[in-house]
């Protein structure tokens, strides 16, 4: 099937800023487990996972509407302590957002409906679960300080989270 050339070369774009997002919160969930703060290294490993989930989807679009997926990710963004990194990947998904209401308006235009839902089905997830969960953790840093914050990410000691990863 032979889809339009403007929306495959947009999935590629948005595909670029999903692989860049994967990348990000790879190195981000290694440093948190290098630091000992398990919880974090969790979560943000399982959005790392969603964005290679996401990566997937747009890879599978492309190919269907008849394209090549371009896989060059976008520049990474970071950070140097918890509350940075958290920003940045907060950044990187009002970015994602943004860019996913672009293209959902944009597959609308060319009539490419089963686009768009890939589209609308990735604005939700990152709506309502990576990005509200980011928003939520930045606002307990600001509630209860970055150090009371840490220590709510640590399990036991001793407890090696990459073990097995």
């Amino acid at each position: 099937m032979q889809g339009d050339k403007e929306v495959i070369d947009y999935m590629n774009f948005l595909l670029e800023n999903e692989l860049a997002a994967r990348d990000q919160y790879f190195i981000h969930s290694r440093m948190y487990a290098e630091w000992g703060l398990t919880k974090l290294f969790e979560r943000i490993g399982h959005e790392m996972e969603d964005e290679t989930l996401h990566a997937e989807g747009f890879i599978r679009r492309i190919i269907m509407l008849g394209g090549t997926p371009k896989m060059v990710s976008a520049p990474v963004k970071v950070g140097k302590n918890v509350t940075e990194m958290l920003q940045f990947d907060l950044d990187t998904e009002i970015e994602v957002r943004d860019n996913l209401k672009k293209g959902i308006k944009l597959c609308e235009e060319k009539q490419d409906y089963v686009s768009r839902q890939l589209l609308v089905e990735q604005l939700k997830d990152t709506e309502e679960d990576h990005a509200h969960w980011l928003e939520q953790q930045l606002r307990l840093i600001q509630m209860m300080g970055e150090q009371n914050y840490l220590q709510t990410q640590i399990l036991a000691a001793g407890s090696d989270p990459t073990h097995g990863h």
